[in-house]
């Protein structure tokens, strides 16, 4: 139950940093086109990083333990990483959600629902997966290890949660309003860290295939998600810039924590 309870706080810890990265948006804060390109590539550098040092090497280190065979925790991660992945294409594409340039996406009555919600729900399917990362790392046993992707994750919940204020202020909503739906959209984390480290403290044998399986929902992510948007306004420099950066902080906070 330890290793439940530190998942637990980990997402709790990403979550307050969700928060605290809208909190600019209540005092008047703006931010440009190009700053928020950055830093949405600085988090996909970020959770690049963690999804292969953090979750998918850890995991074909524990698949191997437990079957004795390279080629099979090979074979097991790279099942593990296609069902993370598909899981949040499931999601993806059955629920109602709006991106903030390519509009509503997702199965349902989106028409019925006040768009803010939308970009809650849109948020939300992006942090579960963070969380969920978490609290494997965690369940794992490895406390250094949790606190290595919880630090990350941390890390890049705070430019997510001030880019989701402020898209929504540039929606029309109130600062008030939009900082309530950044910290909504963080309330999933602590839920996912909580259920991913309980499902590898059941047993030793799910530990390869949830280490994979975040690591695909992440990587599906970055791909359909995060990289399109930072490349829509011609800053990709930028953007990519940021990914490295992000990618190399994450790979350092691994190593030297881990």
């Amino acid at each position: 139950m330890d290793a439940v309870w530190w998942g637990l706080l980990g997402g709790l810890v990403a979550m307050a940093a969700t928060t605290v990265g809208a909190i600019p948006v209540l005092i008047g804060r703006t931010m440009s086109q190009r700053t928020s390109d950055t830093m949405l590539g600085f988090a996909a550098g970020v959770m690049l990083s963690a999804a292969y040092f953090s979750l998918i090497l850890p995991g074909i280190e524990a698949a191997e333990g437990l079957y004795g065979s390279l080629v099979i925790a090979a074979l097991v991660a790279g099942a593990g990483i296609a069902l993370g992945a598909g899981f949040v294409a499931w999601l993806n594409a059955t629920l109602p959600h709006e991106h903030f340039f390519t509009g509503t996406e997702g199965g349902g009555d989106a028409a019925a629902l006040a768009r803010i919600w939308l970009f809650v729900i849109a948020i939300t399917i992006h942090n579960f997966p963070e969380g969920l990362s978490i609290g494997v790392a965690f369940g794992g046993g490895d406390v250094t290890n949790g606190v290595s992707v919880m630090t990350g994750i941390s890390l890049q919940d705070m430019p997510e949660g001030l880019a989701v204020a402020v898209a929504l202020v540039g929606r029309g909503y109130s600062r008030g309003k939009a900082f309530f739906a950044a910290f909504l959209s963080g309330l999933v984390e602590p839920i996912g860290a909580f259920l991913g480290a309980a499902a590898v403290s059941v047993s030793s044998g799910l530990l390869p295939w949830g280490l994979t399986f975040a690591a695909g929902a992440m990587l599906y992510i970055i791909s359909h998600e995060i990289l399109p948007e930072t490349h829509r306004n011609g800053h990709q420099d930028r953007a990519t810039a940021g990914l490295i950066f992000g990618l190399i902080l994450m790979m350092v906070l691994d190593v030297t924590l881990g």
